[in-house]
């Protein structure tokens, strides 16, 4: 099963960020966009890996949430990577915090005691709102690249755990993409 680990949004700020975002999607239609179900921010993607992994990664994650208390993250800015010329993913920035940076570093570190590989690029906390197609049209791109300049957003949620996600694809529908499901939530402290 494929596997990462999340902190999932609250109803109200992924409806708040998609409705914020829909002049980016009307300027650019043929992107593959994010369902609003499915909006989070990676920790950390894990991969295939077996059934056996639910378990030690739950309990990990159960330990790091413990060693941390619940905070607010706040999202604005919108920007691609590598760049709006060349974009392979559209996403909505997560501003620098703190309290991120460091459960971010306590899950990595979890996650190579259980035998996964440290992630070898900076932590650049974001939510993906699209995926870019192999063939997209410079011209959409560059019109894609205008409308995020006008996006004014500014918006913040608070963090209450990580939570272990299956990601599911859904072969009866392509156009559905794939269903997350939650395997553990793992709570941060509330004081």
């Amino acid at each position: 099963m494929r596997l990462f680990l999340a902190i999932n949004l609250e109803p109200e700020m992924r409806r708040s960020v998609i409705e914020a975002t829909a002049p980016l999607r009307a300027a650019a239609p043929s992107l593959g966009w994010v369902d609003e179900s499915r909006l989070h921010l990676t920790l950390k993607f894990l991969g295939d890996q077996p059934d056996e992994a639910v378990s030690p990664l739950s309990a990990a994650m159960s330990d790091v949430a413990g060693k941390h208390r619940a905070f607010r993250m706040r999202v604005s800015e919108i920007g691609a990577f590598p760049n709006f010329r060349r974009a392979r993913v559209v996403w909505m920035g997560v501003e620098r915090e703190p309290r991120l940076e460091f459960l971010h570093h306590d899950v990595e570190l979890a996650c190579e005691s259980l035998g996964f590989e440290l992630e070898g690029r900076p932590f650049r906390p974001h939510l993906t709102l699209a995926r870019v197609k192999e063939r997209t049209d410079i011209e959409e791109l560059r019109l894609l690249s205008r409308a995020g300049k006008k996006v004014d957003f500014e918006a913040g949620c608070v963090v209450r755990s990580i939570d272990l996600m299956k990601s599911n694809t859904d072969h009866a529908s392509a156009a559905a993409g794939n269903r997350y499901e939650r395997l553990h939530a793992a709570p941060l402290r509330e004081s």
